[in-house]
């Protein structure tokens, strides 16, 4: 497994160059695009091939400004990058003008030396947490290719778990980064929606929209948040887990979650309570209210039909139909709809405060599924909404509340992979990626 860390001691040590990773990152996607894969939907190898000979020349003059530095990395099709069109998959923006600047999470990454590859596939304007696409194809799990990968960050997901980059840049609005990081085997993180500035980014919704990394290790994601929030990066001790209190609940989150991620997850809970950790079962039954907060499709389809009301009236029929009917469902709210939503919103996050007080974290199995065949998605128009409502469920709890969560793998032997989520409250981001750490080398 490459991780950040590991490739820039690398890069450190004269092991490696930025030229030879970049290479070697360009041949991977081009042996997965000549099999018909879907990870990419466009890769600038010309420029990023410059800018690693560019890295290589400022490293051997001294010149590394972080971790990242000479590393490939993804951006999620959604991200403005300079001379490059932003159609977060779909036909409709294909032929807009190229983006005059970068947006400012790939600024900072530019910033900090890391190396753009290209941009990855999703799912049509990040709105399904599948990661299916009618009009780039279907980035398939690494683990199973008849499953999906994962959404809305499905390429990014792919990018990473392939070799094909070492870092994902996405974005979460109801768990589209640690969805499919927990499909693929990844460890992914959702931060603090607005702690990192979502300018220059199509928007699914300005409420719930965050940006974040998709990568192999919690150290990676913490050397990433670092450089996309401004914050001063972590030093990678990792504290002992003995008297962590983790927070369990089966409300909701726990309802209709099937046999091999139960399994996995309670796995994972013994490992952490043999390393010392409490973990405590505790009732949280405000969350039972959310379906009927959301029956009118909640901010995304409220803040999507905003955004997107004239594009569908002008081309209605270049969209993703299940993406469409997802949006117009929007239309149907009215203002005070929209304000009885923020009140239910402030509602439940202060009883989510006083619910969680006693944990340092809030665990959950971060989808209540393994990852779904594409063929009976694909067959089953209802089928396809049933199970893209529960592969979102669990994560999108996290975003209502305006919270930060950690995805990492369980332990799960040959079987398909499955996420745990490490949850924490609104601006709790250093102390879950903390907490992450320890629960990581339980885990592994």
């Amino acid at each position: 497994m490459k991780t950040i860390r590991s490739l820039a001691k690398a890069l450190e040590t004269g092991k490696t160059t930025s030229v030879q990773l970049v290479e070697e990152a360009l041949s991977r996607i081009g042996a997965h695009q000549v099999e018909g894969g879907a990870a990419y939907i466009s890769v600038n190898a010309q420029q990023a091939l410059a800018a690693a000979h560019a890295n290589d020349a400022a490293r051997a003059a001294g010149y590394v400004p972080s971790l990242l530095s000479g590393l490939p990395v993804s951006i999620k099709d959604l991200f403005d990058v300079k001379g490059e069109v932003s159609a977060a998959g779909s036909k409709v923006l294909a032929s807009e003008k190229a983006a005059r600047a970068d947006a400012v999470a790939v600024a900072r990454l530019r910033n900090a030396g890391a190396i753009l590859l290209g941009r990855t596939n999703m799912s049509e304007f990040a709105f399904s947490g599948l990661g299916l696409n009618p009009h780039y194809g279907n980035p398939l799990n690494p683990v199973d290719s008849t499953r999906v990968s994962g959404g809305s960050t499905s390429g990014g997901a792919v990018s990473v778990a392939k070799n094909m980059a070492v870092m994902a840049l996405g974005t979460d609005t109801g768990g589209s980064i640690r969805i499919p990081s927990a499909f693929c085997g990844l460890t992914g993180f959702k931060p603090t929606a607005k702690r990192i500035p979502l300018t220059g980014t199509i928007p699914l919704s300005r409420t719930l929209d965050s940006i974040g990394p998709l990568a192999n290790s919690v150290d990676c994601c913490a050397i990433t948040d670092a450089v996309l929030s401004g914050d001063v990066a972590e030093d990678g001790i990792v504290l002992p887990l003995a008297g962590m209190r983790f927070g369990v609940t089966e409300d909701f989150v726990g309802d209709n979650v099937d046999h091999a991620v139960k399994k996995a997850f309670e796995a994972a809970l013994a490992l952490l309570e043999k390393a010392g950790a409490i973990v405590t079962r505790f009732a949280f039954p405000e969350l039972k209210e959310l379906p009927v907060i959301n029956a009118g499709g909640g901010f995304s389809a409220a803040e999507s039909w905003a955004w997107h009301r004239q594009l569908l009236e002008a081309f209605s029929g270049q969209y993703d139909p299940r993406v469409a009917a997802r949006i117009k469902r929007g239309s149907a709210q009215s203002a005070a709809d929209y304000i009885d939503l923020q009140d239910a919103r402030r509602h439940l996050m202060t009883q989510a405060k006083l619910r969680l007080m006693p944990f340092d974290a809030w665990l959950m199995p971060t989808v209540a599924v393994v990852a779904p065949e594409v063929s009976a998605l694909a067959q089953d128009e209802e089928h396809f909404f049933a199970v893209n409502g529960l592969v979102l469920r669990n994560a999108s709890v996290i975003n209502f509340l305006d919270g930060c969560a950690l995805n990492l793998p369980c332990p799960v032997g040959s079987g398909l992979p499955v996420g745990l989520s490490i949850c924490g409250q609104h601006a709790q981001d250093a102390r879950i990626l903390q907490i992450g750490r320890a629960v990581e080398a339980v885990l592994q």
